[in-house]
């Protein structure tokens, strides 16, 4: 490995950016995600081979003896991944978005470290000889992945905690945090923390200002935590996929700093993905994407418990049997998962059921929300773990038009995304795409209780004419509907 050349490292670094851009072009529709999936891991493998390789040619050319820093690199290779293999294949499917912003962490975390290091001692990294000070353009780099770095680790740091919703810290709470002046604050930070980026990148002299680079550094670890606390849980699904789009970004800046093509290719590739799966999801919510990128969004606290009061109203409600009776006499179903079956583990059971209503001549499809579940794509992940078929799964734009013509339509565990307060121009998620399943002849919705959704509103689709509660968990209501199928 001593002997690699850098054509050797370039052109491996090249095939591994050709492997990220293939995993997104796979990870773009369901039949191809698990192809795109190993395009990624492919990619990730030739750059970590490769980049360790050129650590231990580098430290042989320079003479090292004690070999410390190679073995470093190596022990965090083995337990860097080890922890994340672990951690991949303990995880619930309902924890997934916990993994992904506890992930967008520590990209964000690393984009600070490495720029510390190169204002440190930027010899090292090749970028400038000892004794010459850090080019004007590299310290521009470095202000951004470090600024970037800073606001994607705590603000990911907080996107956990809300996602996770079982701790008592107030900020890690899914209700927003808000307060007078709060935007002003932002702005406020955000001027100083320009003000402070110039100061660093013209500050004359060899030595790097590092006072003015660390308090740089601790307001965009502030900014990142203000940004994202006045978000409540309705959001969160943008919130995922925005960080994620900075955590490319931050990647993407520190990669220009240290020469880095790879870096740089799948930083922007992360950067600019991201950024338009916020663009989609932002239209999915109804949401202004200048909003997101200014941690502006977010629904007015006061409007959504004013509009989340529940009303006493009566329902219907029947039994699982009653339910599959529905199912087995229609001529179209359409089924509409959500977080609630993540919860319960039903997506198995579900399939089962399926597989039943079809063998009798049913036709079944399944209809997925752009923010079904708590991050993006959640429910077709779902249902590829259960090797649901591809073709049996529409997006929303797909299958809106066919509810008015269906029979029955299943609701499981979902709530705002069928809402029909969407469409009264007063309330707080109005305008909101919605799956439109109050068009359809016969609903059947199985929730746990008439609790509401993330929005904190009351369904008006629960009290239709036509709609039959099924109350109690996702999982054994199902069963019982398999087995009443039978």
């Amino acid at each position: 490995m001593s002997y690699i050349s850098m054509n050797l490292v370039t052109m491996f670094y090249l095939i591994a950016s050709v492997c990220f851009i293939q995993a997104l072009k796979g990870l773009s529709s369901p039949a191809t995600a698990r192809t795109g999936n190993a395009f990624g891991m492919s990619g990730m493998a030739i750059a970590t081979v490769t980049t360790v390789a050129l650590i231990f040619k580098l430290q042989a050319q320079a003479a090292t003896t004690g070999g410390l820093g190679f073995g470093l690199v190596l022990l965090g290779v083995v337990v860097g991944g080890g922890i994340g293999a672990f951690a991949a294949k303990k995880v619930e499917m309902t924890k997934m978005p916990e993994l992904v912003a506890a992930m967008h962490s520590l990209i964000g975390l690393a984009a600070v470290c490495i720029a510390v290091a190169v204002v440190a001692e930027p010899w090292v990294f090749q970028i400038t000889t000892a004794g010459v000070a850090l080019p004007f353009g590299n310290r521009l780099e470095l202000f951004i992945g470090t600024f970037v770095g800073a606001v994607t680790f705590s603000g990911s740091v907080i996107a956990f905690g809300k996602l996770s919703g079982k701790y008592k810290f107030r900020l890690f709470q899914g209700a927003p945090v808000s307060f007078p002046g709060q935007h002003m604050l932002n702005l406020g930070i955000a001027i100083a923390l320009v003000a402070l980026g110039l100061v660093f990148c013209f500050a004359p002299g060899i030595e790097p200002a590092w006072t003015p680079f660390i308090i740089m550094a601790l307001l965009a670890f502030i900014l990142g935590v203000l940004i994202i606390i006045p978000i409540g849980g309705a959001d969160m699904p943008v919130v995922v996929s925005m960080l994620n789009s900075y955590s490319g970004w931050a990647a993407a800046g520190i990669g220009f700093s240290l020469n880095n093509s790879m870096l740089i290719i799948a930083g922007s590739l992360v950067g600019s993905s991201g950024a338009i799966l916020s663009y989609i999801m932002c239209k999915a919510m109804n949401r202004s994407f200048f909003n997101v990128i200014l941690g502006g969004f977010g629904g007015d606290p006061a409007a959504a418990a004013a509009g989340g009061a529940q009303e006493q109203r009566p329902v219907k409600s029947g039994s699982a049997e009653d339910a599959a009776f529905i199912m087995s006499n229609a001529e179209t179903v359409i089924i509409v998962p959500g977080y609630g079956l993540a919860v319960a583990r039903a997506q198995h059971s579900l399939k089962e059921l399926v597989e039943k209503l079809t063998h009798k001549g049913v036709i079944v499809k399944y209809a997925i929300h752009p923010v079904a579940g708590r991050m993006p794509g959640h429910m077709n992940v779902l249902l590829a773990e259960a090797e649901v078929p591809y073709d049996q799964v529409f997006e929303m734009e797909d299958i809106n038009g066919e509810f008015g013509q269906t029979d029955v339509v299943l609701v499981l565990g979902a709530n705002d995304v069928v809402n029909p307060a969407a469409k009264d121009p007063k309330s707080p998620i109005a305008g909101m795409p919605i799956l439109e399943a109050y068009k359809a002849k016969s609903i059947i919705v199985n929730k746990r209780s008439m609790a509401s959704g993330y929005a904190g509103l009351d369904n008006d689709l629960f009290y239709q004419a036509n709609t039959m509660m099924v109350f109690g968990d996702a999982k054994k209501v199902i069963e019982a509907m398999v087995k009443a199928v039978d």
